[in-house]
């Protein structure tokens, strides 16, 4: 981590959770040579930090009547939501008005909804920021930090979130940041499952293990990002002409469909995606693009998506 200027290390950064995640944020912090505040419902978790130089606080209120700058680690919104509120130990008892705080943890848009409200009240700036990259990427700084709130205060205090990720991204109003990390966490356990259920499948059919692996990981989907394929026709709200035809991939996916049911495997995802590919079909978009199966979900979520190729191409080269 690069060393900050005077003006940055004098503001006095307050962490609170020191957990799997925390520890290694507040460490990176103060090697980041920010003066750091830490608490923790067990001052044991903080050993390494204040042998570092770190100060402790007995409570959430010590911490925020010492730091100008609060970010929080814990494990839910009811953590959150005590540790903020909480009125005899809670932030909002002794933080100051031009307060910020920022939440690192994982949290429902709702209940950062509710925080916000409640400490904006106080004159305390609450934005929502979790991350993705696990405990590694706590540690290294490799990591992504999306941020839901007020942008002038984003602005004014990144070098903070700066110390902790080098994917720092302001996102939207407050909730945006948790809403992301929520659509990002599903969908990657979604992925998982779907994964190892055909997977399993294909081991059950006779196919070695790693040799499978090795060889669907070179596949068009194993060397694609996950989340680029929307970019491609989704995003654009163009399926014709198809890259590949959703006649073709619903073929593919009875295959494996039957595979599964002549190895005695169930293929509960996998026959949930046929039954989407059949409805589609029977809207007539044999000739479309298989990503025009996608459609149905716009349809009964009441959204129209329909960006730009220029913005597409922006995020995808890393302008945006």
């Amino acid at each position: 981590m690069e060393s900050r200027g005077s003006e940055e290390t004098e503001m006095k950064v307050g962490f609170i959770g020191l957990g799997l995640m925390g520890g290694h944020f507040a460490t990176n912090l103060i090697k980041a040579q920010f003066k750091v505040v830490v608490c923790d419902m067990r001052r044991e978790a903080a050993e390494s930090q204040l042998a570092a130089g770190a100060e402790w606080a007995d409570t959430p209120k010590a911490v925020a009547e010492a730091a100008d700058v609060i970010l929080t680690s814990l494990p839910g919104p009811p953590e959150v939501e005590a540790v903020a509120l909480d009125p005899e130990t809670g932030i909002a008892a002794g933080m100051k008005p031009g307060g910020v705080v920022f939440d690192l943890s994982t949290n429902a848009p709702t209940s950062v909804r509710k925080v916000h409200a409640a400490l904006a009240e106080k004159g305390i700036s609450f934005l929502d920021a979790p991350v993705s990259g696990g405990p590694k990427g706590a540690a290294s700084g490799k990591l992504a930090i999306w941020v839901g709130g007020e942008k002038a205060t984003f602005d004014a205090h990144r070098r903070v979130l700066d110390a902790l990720g080098d994917q720092v991204a302001y996102i939207g109003e407050v909730g945006a940041g948790s809403t992301a990390k929520l659509v990002h966490n599903s969908v990657g356990y979604a992925v998982q499952v779907a994964l190892v259920e055909a997977f399993t499948a294909g081991v059950k059919a006779g196919v070695e293990p790693l040799a499978l692996w090795s060889a669907i990981r070179q596949g068009a989907r194993g060397r694609q990002r996950t989340f680029d394929s929307l970019g491609e026709q989704f995003l654009l709200n163009t399926y014709d002409p198809p890259s590949f035809a959703l006649k073709l991939a619903h073929k593919d996916v009875s295959l494996a469909c039957q595979m599964g049911r002549d190895n005695a495997v169930p293929m509960r995802l996998i026959n949930l995606v046929l039954e989407e590919m059949t409805e589609a079909r029977n809207r007539g978009w044999d000739a479309l693009d298989s990503r025009a199966v996608l459609q149905l979900q716009t349809e009964r979520a009441g959204v129209h998506i329909e960006e730009s190729r220029e913005g597409v191409q922006a995020i995808l080269d890393g302008k945006r």
